[in-house]
């Protein structure tokens, strides 16, 4: 998340306000546009802003984002994982990507701030218990920071150090039922996992900010049907810009359930939830107020109430483009997804949620996770 920019006056004259700005120097207001560095380093307009996507191809590409028009560029790529479901960044400085087999490790690289390239981090990839089965991943920025990963019945929890090497939070892993998704809510206070169960549930966890060790929030575990007669398969899950909502799609039943975060990081059924999200959804990405969900109609759009979190759809959703993985630009001005041989580029419009394709396709094959990172 950006850093609120400071006044540019109160830079100029009080220049040592930048000293502490380090990788998160995006938010520094520079003297002019044309300057490419400030006193704590590359200027934000100089810093590289990219998505990177993995799958089932054993490697891992960085696409370049056009700073004018938000396209994407030719990837470079780098050895990665033969499958994964999982991606994150820690502080645009790290990127880690799950190995999801049997024994799978995590592998990690350093990203070069102005090129967005990758560089492997020493001791990378870094291995799990035995028995792991590394699925998604989610990290924390703001404290820590953390990295949580999804695992067999389980989440596996590290502290990041400051060179991206791993080491274990204190009581990892955390039980964690039948989970492929989890996401850290904005704040970095909540995680919440998409436990397959049965009974199928969104279980959350606070995290504690200065050791990274899961507790289970009151009430523990939220039942997303209340009648589960048959299986229940949950695809991702994401909580909302603000905070306040978290969404998971019900694949099998064809629908999203919806839940209100309390403040202390109970879940309260959103009315009117579950809402009908096309045929099999399963990838999310939610910017603003907006949700969009990939499924085999195309990208189901919806508006978020900000007062309750209900979802009304968008004007001419689901939008016809059949895609999978998707993700989302910080600003909430672009939407990027991945179809089975390409990569796609599409700019929201603010006030309606419609998309528009700009760019050229970009090819790409078999992706399954898609991260951007500035």
């Amino acid at each position: 998340m950006l850093k609120p920019a400071v006044a540019l006056p109160l830079i100029l004259s009080l220049p040592l306000v930048l000293g502490g700005c380090g990788n998160s120097n995006r938010g520094v207001v520079c003297p002019s546009s044309a300057a490419t560095t400030c006193n704590c380093g590359p200027c934000p307009a100089q810093l590289a802003s990219s998505v990177y996507v993995t799958g089932l191809n054993g490697q891992i590409a960085a696409f370049p984002i056009d700073r004018t028009t938000g396209a994407l560029g030719t990837p470079s790529t780098s050895a990665g994982p033969s499958a994964s479901l999982g991606i994150a960044s820690i502080r645009n400085t790290f990127l880690y990507a799950s190995e999801t087999d049997v024994n799978g490790p995590i592998e990690a690289w350093t990203i070069d701030q102005t090129t967005g390239k990758l560089s492997s981090i020493a001791g990378s990839p870094f291995t799990l218990e035995a028995f792991a089965m590394p699925a998604a991943l989610a990290a924390t920025n703001s404290v820590g920071p953390f990295l949580y990963v999804a695992d067999v019945a389980k989440i596996d929890a590290f502290k990041v150090g400051t060179t991206g090497m791993l080491s274990a939070v204190p009581g990892s892993p955390f039980a964690a039922g039948i989970n492929l998704y989890l996401t850290v809510d904005p704040s970095d206070r909540f995680l919440y996992v998409a436990n397959d169960g049965p009974p199928a549930s969104i279980l959350g966890f606070s995290i504690d900010p200065g050791t990274g060790v899961l507790t289970p929030v009151p009430g523990a575990s939220f039942p997303v049907s209340s009648n589960q007669t048959s299986p229940v398969q949950l695809g991702q899950i994401v909580v909302d810009a603000t905070g306040k909502f978290v969404y998971t799609p019900l694949t099998f039943s064809n629908e999203v359930v919806a839940f209100t975060i309390a403040a202390n990081g109970a879940l309260t059924a959103v009315p009117g939830s579950p809402f009908a999200a096309g045929t099999t959804p399963e990838s999310m990405a939610t910017v603003k107020n907006f949700l969009y969900v990939s499924n085999a109609l195309g990208i189901s759009g919806f508006s978020i109430d900000g007062s309750n979190g209900a979802l009304s759809p968008l004007a001419g959703s689901p939008f016809p483009i059949h895609v999978g993985p998707l993700t989302t630009d910080s600003s909430g001005a672009y939407l990027y997804a991945s179809s089975a041989a390409n990569m796609l580029s599409f700019r929201i419009d603010p006030s309606t949620g419609a998309l528009t394709q700009i760019g050229s396709t970009t090819p790409v094959t078999r992706a399954t996770v898609l991260a951007y990172v500035q």
